[in-house]
């Protein structure tokens, strides 16, 4: 738990940093984001289902924790959060299939 802080922490000090160097990129990530994650059709506990199982899908190690504690946060079961890795797992593998049974089976031909 301590690491997975860590981390959140180091990337949190590193988008301040950012916001020094470049205040306009920054401030519009953050209203941009911001705006993304407030509740609209869908409620702020499924949008940050959503973000955990993209950041899984991407390897994002940062947004895994993030995600996960904020989904947490929301109001999400240890059993939404499991089935949301059990999803963005069968799109990981169904993205590898589809690519094979497309692009690859075509460049045997």
């Amino acid at each position: 738990m301590e690491l997975m802080n860590d981390k959140i922490q180091a990337y949190k000090n590193e988008i301040t940093q950012l916001g020094e160097t470049l205040p306009d990129v920054a401030a519009s990530y953050h209203q941009f984001t911001g705006q993304c994650f407030e509740e609209g059709a869908l409620d702020s506990k499924t949008k940050q289902l959503v973000a955990l199982g993209i950041s899984l899908f991407t390897n994002n190690e940062v947004c895994t924790f993030y995600h996960t504690q904020e989904a947490r946060s929301k109001g999400a079961t240890d059993s939404e959060i499991m089935e949301t890795v059990a999803v963005a797992g069968a799109v990981g593998a169904g993205h590898a299939l589809s690519q094979g049974v497309t692009r690859v089976q075509k460049s045997l031909q």
